[in-house]
């Protein structure tokens, strides 16, 4: 018998990953495993048919919540947050364009340098979208004091995307940190009023209430395996719904 086909329930998708992600274990700098894992998933989603926008975080070389630590201004350590960004998005381009996958990218920043990505136009991005390119949105919002979750929020509803997916580390979300309490309760599904009025740490408050108006269900399934996130697609209770 063949495989059974599963009818796809959205067709242009907004991947949400932090920059811890592509730090891997040591969650600092490039680990090349670590994009090689996400670079095949973006890859395998791409392959079943999915229009697919990436916005990627810094917070393995840098976070603008570090301001503190460096006795510097927010905005300046959010740009260096911002740039931050850039680089992993630049990494992730080169590995799904080269030989092992050979997938049109384009990165498109926030913060113009346009001798290294496309500056950000929304209908740009939208084509490029539409022509089955992979888009690699980084430089956060292009302000400081907004998270990279927002920005997910924010170029999601700009291109239409049907549903944002969180990559992480845990298989969705829990009422405590699964890895230090044993007993923590996974949510299958919850609403936009239940993740704020409970404080579940899942994106910052104006990034779910951006997706609550705008009614755009996020996804929050994890990454430990090659296939998890096109297989959280296909079947949501893998992971968590908010919607």
């Amino acid at each position: 018998m063949g495989k059974k086909l599963v009818k796809k329930q959205f067709t242009r998708v907004m991947l949400k990953l932090s920059g811890e992600m592509l730090g891997g274990d040591a969650r600092g700098g490039l680990n090349t495993a670590a994009i090689r894992l996400l670079a095949g998933e973006i890859a395998q989603v791409h392959g079943a048919g999915y229009e697919v926008g990436v916005v990627i975080g810094g917070g393995n070389f840098f976070r603008g919540s570090q301001a503190d630590e460096f006795h510097m201004e927010r905005a300046a350590a959010d740009y260096m947050g911002m740039l931050a960004t850039c680089i992993n998005g630049l990494a992730l381009q080169a590995v799904l364009e080269g030989p092992h996958h050979g997938i049109h990218t384009r990165v498109m920043t926030a913060i113009h340098m346009p001798e290294l990505a496309e500056p950000y136009i929304r209908r740009k991005a939208v084509k490029h979208l539409a022509a089955g390119r992979v888009v690699i949105f980084a430089g956060g919002t292009g302000n400081p004091l907004f998270t990279t979750d927002t920005a997910a929020s924010l170029r999601a509803q700009e291109v239409s995307a049907e549903i944002i997916v969180k990559v992480t580390k845990v298989d969705g979300i829990y009422d405590s940190d699964p890895f230090k309490n044993k007993l923590a309760k996974k949510f299958q599904t919850l609403s936009y009023l239940e993740v704020i009025s409970q404080q579940l740490q899942v994106m910052d408050a104006t990034a779910i209430t951006m997706c609550m108006e705008a009614k755009l269900p996020i996804l929050v399934c994890k990454l430990e395996a090659r296939g998890d996130v096109l297989a959280a697609l296909n079947e949501p209770s893998r992971g968590t719904l908010v919607n």
